[in-house]
């Protein structure tokens, strides 16, 4: 297999690239390749504008489109899954293999679009994510928890793990001892990587956090003993069972400081709006003070840009569990 030269593309190990998608910020959201014995799959695809680097990476691994198997979604949100339908158009022999709470929505994503211009809105829709292109029926495949799929040889395997969305499923590589995590194991942007490694925090966007579930899923997926773990925000950590150990225990943590604090503010809160701004805030305050602790040298204000996108999505995301636990 030929090196990759695009700048875009880190080469890890165990047949895997990194493709940086190029949505929002570098080194924000990725895509991964696998490469085993000549045949090819994609985790996670980015949005439609990340088609083409997504198919000049497989031509610098001096690979065909026809060598790519499967194109594997994690979940169906749109900034790991709304360049599926695209991608699919440009790979004639892969199959789509997503959760079968998502598929209907890769099939036909008119409701996925309705969702997310009511979150983001119709000009913010359009600029980041595009139009999605529905996948016929026939090229999908659902997954059942337990399954195992080939690519050249080499075993996948899927385990169901809600808490970050009850669509969504991670999928054990035998070969490198890791799991490719989609958001169920957090976000780690290499902003804020230290001596000590890389930090990591929950993501509870809207609309289904559900924080015994991904509690379950990260238990489970512990359970395996990873070496490592591919995050789609952003790339691979780990190294040993043990630094994976860490970094869950940082994740469940945080998880958990966020519910106390958002179960707090909803008793105190005289309506919705102070309760998101309350929650904004709160939520900052407990990603600085961990970032302080994990030796994190950049100054607050360099941290609030790089977090507020998730502040104000994980203020929302905890709002919908709160409403749905009081009803």
């Amino acid at each position: 297999m030929m090196q990759p030269s695009l700048p875009y593309v880190q080469m890890v190990d165990h047949g895997i690239q990194v493709i940086d998608t190029g949505f929002h910020r570098p080194m924000f959201d990725a895509s991964f390749l696998l490469v085993e014995n000549g045949r090819a799959a994609f985790v996670d695809t980015g949005t439609n504008y990340a088609v083409p680097r997504l198919l000049a990476a497989i031509e610098a691994a001096g690979l065909k489109r026809e060598a790519v198997d499967h194109v594997i979604a994690t979940h169906v949100h749109l900034d790991h899954a709304g360049g599926v339908g695209l991608l699919m158009q440009q790979l004639p022999c892969a199959t789509l293999i997503v959760h079968p709470h998502g598929a209907p929505h890769l099939i036909d994503p008119t409701r996925l679009m309705t969702g997310a211009r009511a979150v983001y809105g119709d000009e913010e829709v359009a600029r980041s994510y595009g139009e999605l292109i529905g996948v016929p029926p026939a090229r999908v495949q659902r997954t059942e928890d337990g399954m195992t799929i080939m690519l050249g040889g080499r075993p996948l395997k899927f385990l169901d793990t809600p808490g970050h969305a009850r669509h969504h499923h991670c999928i054990w590589d035998e070969r490198s001892q890791g799991f490719f995590t989609g958001d169920t194991f957090g976000l780690s942007y290499r902003e804020f990587d230290t001596l000590r490694g890389p930090w990591l925090v929950p993501t509870t966007t809207p609309v289904q956090f559900e924080p015994e579930s991904l509690r379950r899923s990260v238990q489970r997926m512990l359970a395996q003993a990873p070496r490592c773990m591919y995050l789609t925000h952003y790339g691979q950590v780990g190294g040993s069972v043990a630094e994976v150990q860490r970094l869950a225990g940082l994740l469940l943590q945080q998880m958990d400081a966020m519910v106390a604090l958002a179960l707090a503010i909803d008793r105190e809160s005289r309506d919705d709006g102070e309760r998101h701004d309350a929650l904004v805030r709160g939520f900052g305050a407990i990603y600085r003070a961990s970032l302080r602790e994990h030796g994190c040298t950049l100054t607050d204000e360099r941290i609030d840009a790089l977090l507020t996108t998730d502040c104000g999505l994980n203020a929302q995301g905890m709002a919908v569990w709160l409403n749905r636990r009081n009803r």
